[in-house]
């Protein structure tokens, strides 16, 4: 498919109204609202872009104990785990290539490129956006398959503590305290929480400390701060702080040991918000992101890998007519790199500017956007982003949309240490989507479906020496989803069906479902709830392996499903008492391969997955 950047630009010159009017604080805890689509709130049904939003009620009902667990219900997301190591696959595209916000800030590292959602606390998790399709035109670099945003929970009026405990198997320990309180002026939310799990043996060849159960220590801190000058003035303020370890087996080292990863992963930031008249809203946010791993006891990997990032952003909400809204913004933000091994650069900056004009019409609406990123280090670059959308009739709505993405080299791709090779002539990966959606409302159930395409030019891949521009990857997929309240059973069903290939080879992209389902069933029988999660996922490929001569092999990892079934019992306004069975059938699975050399053997192995286990937690909100 060929089409004109600047025929579509012509077609699609309006764009889809926005509702500059609406609290952007109090925003996101409505179910119908969309905050991360647009850079603004929004009518989720309004919205362009393919979404799905968890509520805090989602996260309760469900039982949910990670942000993993919780986007594996995403249609096209992928979480997979690799000794231990998380990877997130968003339509088909890498871990990188996914933009992370938490509160509106940055939060992956500037060296891996990834964010370890697996280190984040759900306990102060109020709400989770995920845009689906690609947003550099609103956000810049790394929004290639979609954004991802974490809203952190806000105080309410009165005084509202928390109190959760729980303990499950593989010695896994949860304790939580929180406390919301304010006035309708003012509201506050405080919370602190600690998990510890012994885990279990990731690897299976029982060499060495490889026999060793691999566990993880969370403590995490929040508080968020909100205050209403006065009618069209506010303000407020928020810290995330998560750290701990995360042990792990190095499966390539000849004579394995310990190794654990000390983390920190933490964002400040604060915003000013303010109506400067009828028609104008403007808003000015500032923050700091810090991502800090340490890895210890590994013969190869040991040493320190810290990012801090500073931020500001100002964005403006017009409303030219009741029909036409238009965003202008700009980002600033500075990444600084302290590291065990001396990189050639340590620090860069960035500066962008954005518009985006919308249109809603009684018979379309339209949206076209355009930003503008000027980097340090890798040089200017443009993104736009259109899209049509029809009504038709009452219930049902087509949306075709083009959008642009571009993921930034991080410091290790442009400045790895020496002994690698360092190019900072590194040029940005590129993404072109094209995308058809169809949204209906028929007899009570609501659909969504969508058929796009997405072609990534100028991959970062190692070419041997250095890291290079040399992969081509070209992306087609479907995905699905429908919910409906039947027979009592509040039910949601997604369904993902991607085809990723390099372009250059022909192969499937590595570590790939190409075919996934998520069933969820959930029904409430006075103080008694119960639910099931089934999910299944087809074969894929990996490329990890390498025989005597070094010769890059391909093996097939087998796909596999898992069943998890859950319940709660409410005894009183105040005491509530949920259980879970994860794997309820123990399936032995993996998701990614490893491989051991004994003398002229290469012996492959499969990372060891989570087999049945339980978890009994209390819950309890006294009345003050």
């Amino acid at each position: 498919m060929k089409l004109s950047r600047l025929a579509i630009a012509v077609a699609l010159l309006p764009a889809t109204q926005a509702y500059a009017d609406t609290n952007l604080s109090d925003s996101y805890q409505l179910p119908n609202m969309l905050v991360t689509s647009a850079r603004q709130a929004e009518p989720r049904a309004q919205a362009t872009a393919a979404n799905t939003v968890f509520t805090r009620a989602d996260i309760e009902r469900l039982q949910a104990r990670s942000l993993p667990e919780l986007l594996r219900r995403v249609p096209g997301v992928l979480v997979s785990s690799a000794g231990g190591l998380p990877s997130l696959s968003l339509r088909g595209t890498g871990t990188a290539q996914t933009l992370v916000l938490l509160d509106g800030q940055r939060i992956s590292s500037a060296t891996s490129g990834f964010t370890r959602l697996d280190y984040l606390a759900i306990d102060s998790v109020e709400r989770i956006e995920v845009i689906r399709g690609p947003r550099s035109s609103l956000y810049g670099a790394d929004a290639i398959g979609g954004v991802i945003q974490i809203f952190t929970r806000s105080g309410e009026p009165g005084l509202n503590p928390e109190v959760r405990l729980a303990a499950g198997s593989e010695q896994s320990f949860q304790r939580s305290l929180s406390l919301s309180g304010g006035t309708e002026k003012t509201r506050v939310h405080l919370g602190a929480s600690l998990d510890e799990r012994e885990g279990f043996d990731i690897t299976r060849d029982n060499i060495g400390a490889d026999r060793d159960e691999d566990g993880q220590r969370t403590k995490a801190l929040h508080l968020k701060l909100d205050h209403q000058f006065e009618a069209d003035w506010k303000a407020g303020l928020s810290l995330n702080d998560q750290r701990g370890k995360n042990e792990y087996d190095d499966a390539y080292e000849f004579a394995p040991g310990s190794p654990r990863d000390e983390f920190r992963v933490s964002s400040y930031s604060g915003y000013l918000d303010g109506q400067l008249n009828e028609t104008w809203n403007s808003r000015l946010e500032l923050g700091r992101s810090f991502d800090r791993n340490r890895a210890v006891g590994s013969a190869f990997n040991d040493g320190l890998l810290e990012t801090t990032r500073h931020s500001a952003a100002w964005i403006n909400h017009i409303s030219l007519t009741e029909q036409h809204q238009l965003a202008l913004g700009t980002d600033w933000y500075e990444d600084r790199l302290n590291a065990t091994t001396a990189y050639q650069e340590d620090s860069r900056d960035n500066m962008a500017f954005f518009a985006q004009h919308s249109y809603q019409g009684e018979r379309f609406g339209t949206e076209l956007g355009l930003r503008h990123d000027d980097n340090e280090q890798f040089g200017s670059h443009k993104s736009w982003n259109a899209a049509f959308s029809l009504p038709v009739g009452q219930w049902q709505r087509w949306i075709l949309s083009y959008g642009e993405g571009f993921r930034a080299p991080t410091f290790t791709d442009l400045y790895a240490p020496p002994a690698w090779g360092p190019n900072p002539d590194l040029k940005p990966e590129t993404s072109k989507t094209y995308e058809l959606q169809w949204r209906a409302d028929l007899s009570g159930t609501h659909f969504e479906a969508s058929v796009y395409r997405t072609d990534v030019d100028d991959m970062i891949a190692w070419g041997g020496r250095q890291m290079e521009n040399v992969n081509h990857a070209r992306i087609n997929g479907f995905e699905a989803s429908a919910a409906q309240e039947l027979l009592g059973w509040q039910t949601n069903l997604g369904v993902s069906i991607i085809d990723p290939r390099d372009r250059d080879s022909g192969r499937v992209l590595q570590r790939r479902a190409k075919r996934t389902l998520s069933l969820d069933l959930d029904r409430q029988f006075g103080d008694f709830g119960f639910g099931a999660t089934w999910q299944a996922f087809s074969q894929r490929f990996d490329d990890s392996g390498f025989n005597a001569s070094f010769q890059s092999e391909r093996s097939t990892i087998p796909g596999y499903a898992v069943l998890d079934l859950r319940t709660s019992w409410r005894a009183s306004p105040e005491l509530r008492w949920e259980a879970k069975l994860e794997n309820v059938l123990d399936k032995d699975y993996h998701q990614a391969q490893y491989q051991r050399t004994f003398g002229d053997m290469d012996s492959v192995y499969g990372y060891r997955e989570q087999g049945r286990a339980g978890l009994i937690a209390v819950i309890w909100t006294p009345a003050l």
